[in-house]
Order: structure tokens, then sequence, then C-alpha cells
């Protein structure tokens, strides 16, 4: 039976949760304090952010309770589609796939929860984006032997191209059902934008590990942007958050047909600080790593590192560090421009956490000016 709105937590019409004076588990508090505001940064509704971080108390809800708030708003977005509201649908759709990954984004304790979590994220963002004022449309890239999935989106029609176009890469735990509204500001500045789930994130994460030479999927992606007419091969830059701030200063190291690069609050050399990551973070990397133990995961956390690499960084190279990230320290963004400093600008926001998710007013309209002046 479809469920009506009011019959899931946190929609119009249901009950407020019951109050608890219990304090979270370890996992819970870990995932408030770390990632708190990027959760209302990425398409939550703050309303549900308070909710579900006020009522989860057991890192063993946390999956089915965040479904469950997607679910009222997939409701929403199926009544909307019903009665016409097709633009209205789609925000729906989306707001759902927001709350989707964030059941699933680190939840690697129950794979089959954050799977059938995955699936529901992936299933409303596919029906959102046809229905958004700028439409996006799905994107398979070939890469050893499986494939990569992006999600395309142009400032215009196509017939106002070929655009220069910005590939976003998400880190560790997030995916391109994530990066909507840094699409948005690229977008708004006359950019395309490509969207991508790379080795071990979204989509590709059932297929392909996690792996550090990002230069290779890199390379596969850019020879599937020459072959779209949408597309300018002349003006093609990187954006990446978290690990992929990596990622992106990584595939930058070794495709010079990139003509810019802006790297937020990524690892220099991800290995060398293992021991101070939380443990949601260690988990999440050991099982998209297809590690066997924490210690094969630190062990493959050492190949994620841009020593040796720094020196073949030939494009304009923004870099992004917030001075209170306790998951990546800011020193990993200094050492990054002081190797480039030929090539980069070193943004340092002092009150900005990982991702400056809680400062962004002080980075993401800067980003996209930078981004668009550079693409031209």
């Amino acid at each position: 039976m479809t469920q009506t709105p009011a019959d899931h937590p946190g929609a119009a019409g249901a009950a407020e949760p019951v109050a608890t004076s219990e304090a979270p588990d370890a996992l819970v508090a870990s995932a408030r304090d770390h990632w708190g505001p990027r959760f209302a940064a990425n398409g939550v509704p703050y309303a549900d952010v308070q909710r579900l971080l006020g009522s989860i108390r057991s890192w063993s809800d946390w999956c089915r309770e965040w479904s469950s708030a997607g679910a009222a708003h997939e409701s929403l977005a199926e009544a909307a589609s019903r009665e016409g509201r097709d633009r209205s649908a789609a925000e729906h759709y989306a707001t759902a796939a927001a709350l989707y990954h964030f059941a699933k984004f680190v939840y690697v304790a129950d794979p089959g929860q954050m799977r059938e979590a995955h699936r529901s994220a992936v299933r409303c963002y596919d029906r959102a984006i046809a229905g958004f004022d700028r439409p996006g449309r799905k994107v398979l890239v070939p890469f050893d032997g499986a494939a990569l999935h992006a999600v395309f989106r142009s400032p215009a029609d196509a017939s106002s191209g070929p655009f220069a176009t910005v590939i976003l890469i998400p880190g560790l735990d997030s995916t391109k059902e994530e990066l909507r509204s840094t699409e948005e500001l690229f977008l708004a500045r006359g950019l395309a934008t490509f969207t991508v789930d790379g080795p071990g994130q979204g989509e590709a994460e059932y297929d392909l590990p996690i792996r550090g030479d990002w230069e290779a999927p890199g390379a596969a992606i850019v020879d599937l942007l020459e072959t779209m007419p949408e597309v300018d091969p002349a003006r093609i830059g990187v954006w990446g958050v978290s690990l992929g701030g990596y990622y992106s200063a990584r595939f930058a190291s070794g495709e010079p047909r990139l003509k810019a690069c802006v790297a937020l609050c990524g690892p220099y050399d991800f290995g060398e600080i293992w021991d101070q990551l939380p443990q949601l973070t260690r988990d999440t990397f050991v099982y998209r790593s297809r590690a066997e133990s924490d210690e094969a995961g630190r062990q493959a956390a050492l190949g994620l590192s841009l020593r040796g690499r720094t020196a073949s960084i030939r494009c304009p190279t923004l870099i992004i560090s917030g001075r209170r990230d306790r998951l990546i320290p800011w020193q990993h963004q200094q050492r990054l421009h002081d190797e480039t400093a030929q090539w980069s600008e070193l943004l340092m926001l002092e009150q900005g956490n990982h991702g400056a998710t809680n400062v962004l007013a002080e980075h993401r309209y800067r980003t996209a000016d930078w981004m668009a002046a550079r693409l031209g």
C-alpha cells in the first residue's frame, strides 16, 4: 500500500518524535559532530536535520530513520507528479534523494540496508533531474570493464553550446546525488557540469574499488567528454571535495587537457592521517577499497598520495582549506600549495570545518567565479 505523506515521520501532520535525554552513541555523535552542517548545505531541509540529529540515539537506527524521512518526501513527489506539478515533483524527488543518500553515506555496518537506501537515492534523483530548470541526463563512462555513472547538465539549450564544462568529483562518502547545489553555481555562470561517481563511489562502488591513480579514470572521463557535442574540449576543468579534493589534484597531475582545478579540503597523503580519522571514515574506506582489515585499509590509504606528482600539475589550481577541519588537517592543503605555488592559490578559511560547509558564503560563490574566469 502506498503511504501518504502523513504516514511518515517528519511529514506534514506526522507526530513529533518523543523527546529523550538519552545521549546518542559514539557513532551517531561522530556523524553529527563531523558532518552536521553538510546535511543542510547539500539538500536536506533544516527541520529534517534538526529532527533526525535530535532523535536518533543508536547508530543501528541511522539508515532506517533517514530512509523514512526520505520516503516522506518521495511521497510528496509522487503526489505532485500525479497532479501534474512537475516542477514541485522534481524538487521533492531531489530532497528525497538527499535524505536517502545520507541514510547510506557511511553506513557500511549493514551493506543490505545501505544498498537499499542507495537504490532509493538513485531512483529519486533520476526522476528529479529531468524536471530541473536546467535538466540533467545520465551518462555512462566506460572504464576498467565497468562504467562510471554521471549526470551531465548544460547551462542552456544545446544549440547555445558547446560549453565550458566542470567535472565534479565527490569524496569518500559523497556521490553525485549530493552535489546539485554546487552544480547550480557553475550552471548560473554559463558552465556545464559533469558530476561523476568514480571508482568506489556511488553507482560505481559495487563494481570498482577506490583507487589512488585518479589520472586513469580522469582520462576516460575527458575522452568521453571530447565526444559530446555540447562540450568544448578546450575548456574543461575539475572540482573535487574531501577525498575528491585529492582526486581532482591527482587527476590534474596526469591530465594536460584540464584547464583548471579546484581542490576543496582534500588530503595530500590519506595514509598519513589514518590513525586520526573517525572510525566511520576508516570503516567506509576499508569497505569501499575492498580491504580486509583496518591495517589493510591503512596500507591502501597510503596509495592515495600526491608524493612525486605535484611537479606535473600545470593548470591553474585553487586549493581551499578549513583551519578547523578535524578530518583532513589544513597542513595537507598548505603542502599542496607550497609544492605548486607557481600554479596555485590557497584560500584558507579560518573558521572552516571539513568541506567548509559551515562557511559556505566564504568560498562557494568565489569558487564558481574563479572557475568561470579560468575557463573563459
